[in-house]
């Protein structure tokens, strides 16, 4: 039975992440420290040969992809942008600690204004998902790296990963992430892949 592998990765750090910042659909480059992490992780680390990289459009996401990958041109999904935290984006708690609609999406009883709900962006990350290992198996390519960002790693592996663990736990650094293993059978019959290892490797 054909098996496929996939390797998904966090972006390096971007401009106002050290700020603590909502930092969604806001297109920012990667800070500084970012460029230096990836420094260091393609000197101390060795990334895999892949057939082909999928990446979010952003650009923290795009520049990743071409330091990790040097040579592979990112497939760009629209997909696999970050959440929109619509008007809270951009700003970090202590700018919103006194705004309402903040208070009451931490409590996850509603979306941010002119954001997505934690159910629309987990659909469409999905969907997107879905129809990535979809054309895989269609196309005959067998292993892929996938540049991404936190929250996007987080609902496809809580969704589709063996073992099954939830949302949260689903983590990684910034240049890291996990190894995934897909089995034609048991994608085809329940939408599931392995997780066997975190990235990268040594």
């Amino acid at each position: 039975m054909k098996s496929y592998k996939m390797y998904i990765i966090r972006h390096a750090q971007a401009e106002g992440a050290e700020q603590g910042r909502y930092i969604g659909h806001t297109d920012v480059p990667l800070s500084e420290e970012g460029r230096a992490q990836l420094s260091q992780m393609r000197d101390d680390y060795s990334y895999p040969d892949v057939q082909a990289v999928f990446s979010s459009p952003l650009k923290r996401c795009t520049e990743t992809a071409n330091a990790l990958f040097p040579g592979k041109t990112p497939i760009i999904i629209e997909g696999l942008a970050e959440c929109n935290f619509g008007e809270f984006e951009n700003k970090n708690a202590e700018e919103l600690r006194n705004n309402e609609d903040f208070a009451e999406w931490l409590a996850g009883k509603k979306a941010p204004p002119f954001g997505e709900s934690s159910a629309e962006f987990g659909k469409r990350v999905c969907s997107s998902f879905e129809k990535i290992v979809d054309g895989m198996m269609k196309s005959g390519v067998f292993e892929t790296a996938m540049v991404t960002h936190a929250g996007v790693m987080s609902v496809i592996l809580s969704a589709f990963g063996l073992p099954e663990a939830p949302v949260y736990e689903w983590t990684a650094p910034n240049c890291c992430g996990f190894a995934l293993r897909l089995d034609t059978s048991l994608w085809m019959r329940n939408k599931k892949f392995e997780v066997y290892s975190r990235m990268p490797e040594e």
